[in-house]
């Protein structure tokens, strides 16, 4: 099911001592959702992530845009009759109910021509339950179930009904990470094999990464950027979505531009033909830093992190905004401080420039 929003603005009343204007959770969000995939809806808490969740499934309503599932507007439709599933961040089972019943309960509540025979709900609940892989815990109730069982049961709720649309609220937030790895890994399955349109939300760029087919990455209600994950990652539009993407996160140095070359403090660290002179933030990637014993880039040496098959170089300059810069290198790599300094050459593909007031993405020829 290809869903399309156009211009969807959410306004709330401001409310409280002193906030008179309206909140503006949601603004002018234009963006098709292809039939079939899998999408990220990615940003920092407040970003209006899930307000938009709800605006999809009909719990809110839009203050003005409108909503199409396919062709068929939706905007002003009934919750009940859009044919969503949704996935809450507290699993929100029923405590007195089995697993089977609390799967049961969307097929008890159809009626007139939708209304299946008791057979033909219980066929739909365990093929859901096997979908899941919780066809063996049918019996149980919620209170006997870990944490990574009961969110399973919600989505085998949800989608029990073969809804058009999938909606899911941070369903990973309170798992541990085990289990968090687990249960996105089940949910990036079962989309696959349903093929239901799904609409993700977090809070977290791991697990958005990981198994969306592309990302949506939300600031204050505006969207920032739209893309695949792995090329939003490497081609950010702005200074936001550089620091919001990635694991250890982009270290930011305060540089300028002179004479087509980018300056941070007094190294000279990479040529930037095409940039006009002016001061600049500058993001490089962990994965940019080359250790080079004749390295443009000075830092004061800190130490060295092994992470198995990976070696963080941790360094400090009075340049960066980081409290700490992080070099992600090969443990194949060398690392020879010069006393306390480390020196470093820059992988160009894996520095940005920003203006320093917009935070736009300033390009450059890379060579």
């Amino acid at each position: 099911m290809k869903i399309v929003l156009q211009n969807l603005t959410k306004k709330f009343p401001g409310c409280g001592k002193g906030v008179r204007e309206d909140v503006v959770a949601v603004k002018d969000f234009t963006f098709e959702i292809p039939d079939g995939k899998l999408i990220g809806l990615l940003g920092p808490s407040g970003c209006g992530k899930s307000t938009t969740l709800n605006l999809l499934c009909g719990l809110q309503k839009p203050t003005s845009g409108k909503i199409f599932f396919g062709d068929d507007d939706v905007t002003t439709l009934p919750a009940e009759k859009r044919g969503v599933g949704f996935v809450f961040q507290s699993y929100a089972l029923y405590p007195h109910l089995t697993v089977l019943q609390n799967i049961l309960f969307p097929l008890e509540n159809l009626k007139g021509k939708d209304r299946l025979s008791k057979e033909a709900m219980r066929e739909k609940a365990f093929e859901a339950a096997k979908l899941v892989q919780i066809d063996e815990l049918m019996d149980r109730k919620p209170s006997e179930l870990s944490g990574g069982q009961q969110q399973r049961v919600a989505i085998a709720r949800a989608l029990v009904k073969r809804p058009r649309v999938l909606l899911l609220d941070e369903p990973l937030s309170n798992l541990d990470a085990r289990l968090r790895l687990q249960t996105r890994e089940e949910i990036r399955r079962i989309q696959r094999e349903t093929k239901i349109t799904t609409v993700f939300v977090t809070h977290d760029q791991e697990e958005a990464m990981s198994i969306s087919d592309m990302i949506v990455v939300m600031k204050s209600g505006v969207i920032q950027q739209i893309g695949k994950p792995q090329e939003v990652y490497d081609d950010p539009v702005n200074l936001f979505v550089a620091k919001f993407l990635g694991t250890p996160p982009i270290n930011v140095f305060s540089g300028r531009v002179e004479g087509g070359r980018l300056m941070i403090g007094g190294d000279a660290v990479l040529d930037a033909p095409g940039a006009e002179d002016r001061e600049v933030w500058v993001g490089i990637r962990p994965e940019g830093f080359v250790p080079d014993d004749n390295g443009p880039l000075h830092c004061d040496f800190r130490g060295i992190e092994v992470m198995g098959r990976d070696i963080s170089v941790v360094s400090a300059n009075r340049f960066c905004e980081n409290a700490a810069i992080r070099a992600i290198i090969s443990a194949d790599s060398r690392v020879n401080p010069q006393g306390d300094t480390v020196r470093f050459s820059l992988n160009p593909d894996k520095v940005f420039i920003f203006d320093k007031e917009t935070e736009a993405r300033i390009p450059f020829e890379k060579a």
